[in-house]
């Protein structure tokens, strides 16, 4: 390849799950689009990120269903035999059958240019690249950051003596862990625990605040209950003093706790936005720590480029580079003024049972509206009769509305979270009320039903007040 400049329409820099969805929108829609990837096509998402540690868990959910069987329905428990490495042969095939979506063969069909190297701004309107040995230049109209994030590992003296993994290494161990310890009580981390525990592993979280901070924390310490019954240690506000390893062994010093031992360790204590290499200053473009600094219509301050996912300093999740995607395409090719919403983003980790939220939690809701002008509406999910039917009725599905029933935010911990999630999700971006979510008709028995009753559940004190019942006493003398 020759020393060159190409001028195209779009130049992305990131193919994964934000930069892939603008490419291939705007390259299917008619404009020239040029995308650099360094590394795997897919990005963290599917290479060390969503696709491996669901895969995963899966797997362990099998496994623990046949190590336990279930007592209360007539299943014995058995003697399953688990194969780690097979285990993780699952997680690469899975991985695999995805891959080929994501692939350079299929953008390149689709019209893209993908480049794979790493590229750089050399002034506010052009990046270069060097590509087998020679200087590739890109000239483009408008750049899309979308480089993501990787892991960072906290300042814990003796870390970097040791050997650890990351989201992005863990998956590559096939030899079944002695006691594997994890730095980090968030998501990846407790996903991470439950499923090396079902898989036969010893566990320790160590958390330096309060595990899964971001959630519910009544739904959390439900979660934590159950986590503790299958075997996982967790320490919260856990301050490390120093990490050792020797003879295969890991040894971590607290400060106010007995010493942890385990044999191999994990790291999950956050993640950095991927801005090194980029050369922002010659293209103008503003960032801090949590990444380049973005408007709500997703541009830097250098107005002809815009930054999605992980790296424009917002929330970290797939789903929201994919929702930027849409955001960007619209304000590029189509010139409209399209805006970001952040008051419905859901989350889930996807442990068992699954924890999501989307909205403002209850403690969000009180600070931000008083608690005065805010309602807390729970209903359990022993209530539910397709929950008494799996046997799985330890949840909750919590709803946070106005005093007026206008939906705020909903917390919910239940087998299948993750699906349940999206109804209120939909709820809020259209601004519904309970009385909406009360009077839709949902199949029975069916875990969204629970949806339905908890929002029938707002208007429970009112509908069987003494005054209710004197209405309607009056009313049948007619």
């Amino acid at each position: 390849m020759k020393d060159n400049m190409i001028k195209t329409d779009i130049c992305i820099i990131g193919g994964g799950s934000g930069g892939l969805s603008v490419a291939a929108g705007a390259a299917q829609m008619g404009a020239k689009t040029v995308l650099f990837e360094r590394s795997e096509m897919g990005g963290d998402c599917l290479n060390t990120g969503c696709v491996p540690s669901k895969a995963l868990l899966e797997a362990a959910k099998i496994a623990r269903t046949a190590t336990h069987g279930n007592p209360s329905m007539g299943i014995t428990p058995g003697d399953a035999q688990i194969d780690f490495a097979a285990v993780k042969a699952h997680v690469r095939d899975v991985i695999a059958g995805i891959a080929p979506h994501d692939s350079e063969e299929r953008f390149r069909t689709l019209g893209v240019n993908v480049i794979k190297a790493e590229a750089s701004f050399t002034s506010p309107d052009s990046v270069t690249a060097m590509v087998d040995g020679k200087t590739v230049n890109v000239r483009a109209k408008y750049f899309v950051v979308a480089t993501g994030s990787h892991p960072v590992a906290p300042p814990i003296k003796g870390l970097e003596e040791v050997a650890y993994f990351t989201n992005e290494t863990i998956f590559n161990l096939t030899e079944k862990p002695r006691h594997l310890i994890i730095i980090g009580g968030g998501p990846i981390g407790i996903e991470m625990a439950q499923a090396h525990r079902r898989l036969g592993c010893q566990v320790t979280v160590l958390e330096a605040f309060a595990i899964m901070g971001r959630d519910d924390p009544e739904l959390v310490a439900r979660l934590m209950s159950k986590l503790r019954d299958e075997g996982i240690r967790l320490i919260e506000q856990a301050r490390i003093t120093s990490i050792t390893q020797k003879r295969g062994s890991i040894s971590i010093e607290l400060a106010e706790e007995e010493p942890v031992e385990g044999s191999h360790l994990l790291v999950a204590a956050g993640r950095k936005p991927n801005i090194e290499g980029l050369n922002l200053e010659a293209a103008r473009v503003k960032y801090d720590a949590r990444g380049i600094q973005t408007d709500n219509r997703l541009r830097a301050s250098n107005r002809r480029i815009f930054a999605i996912g992980d790296v424009a300093g917002r929330h970290q999740f797939t789903h929201l580079a994919g929702y930027h995607a849409g955001i960007v395409i619209r304000n590029i090719l189509f010139k409209l003024p399209a805006k970001i919403k952040d008051n419905a983003i859901p989350w889930v980790t996807y442990t068992d049972p699954e924890l999501a939220q989307t909205g403002l939690t209850w403690n969000e809701a009180v600070s931000r509206f008083g608690a005065g002008n805010v309602r807390r509406t729970d209903w359990e999910l022993r209530e539910n009769d397709r929950a008494r039917a799996a046997r799985r009725t330890e949840g909750l599905i919590r709803i946070i509305s106005d005093n007026r029933g206008k939906i705020l935010g909903a917390s919910i911990l239940a087998p299948n979270a993750g699906e349940l999630i999206h109804s209120w999700t939909l709820a809020i971006e259209a601004g519904l009320k309970m009385a909406t979510m009360a009077s839709a008709i949902a199949p029975y028995p069916s875990w969204s039903e629970a949806s339905k009753r908890a929002a029938g559940a707002f208007f429970t004190e009112k509908l069987f007040s003494p005054r209710t019942r004197k209405i309607v006493q009056f009313l049948l003398k007619f």
